[in-house]
């Protein structure tokens, strides 16, 4: 346990900011496990979870959950990943 106050304080801090990253990676990995299984399946809904997965991707990339070119690489890779879906 820290002993000055100011790193008690930061340790506050960062378990707060854990917690919350925590959902929003969470969060994103799931919907992008969702748009892939749903495209896998040749599901109609496939670009709805295609779309939510951008959405939580970017959600986490704002909030620093994630980094910006992260979440970047995982739309272009599941962009991608729909093309090829639809060109078969």
């Amino acid at each position: 346990m820290p002993i000055i106050r100011s790193a008690a304080k930061r340790m506050r801090q960062d378990v707060r900011r854990r917690d919350r990253n925590r959902g929003y990676r969470s969060a994103a990995r799931t919907a992008v496990k969702n748009a892939r299984e749903s495209i896998e399946a040749s599901d109609p809904e496939a670009p709805e979870a295609v779309r939510s997965a951008f959405v939580a991707l970017d959600k986490a990339a704002q909030r620093g959950a994630i980094h910006a070119n992260n979440a970047a690489r995982r739309k272009s890779r599941l962009k991608r990943q729909q093309k090829k879906a639809l060109a078969e």
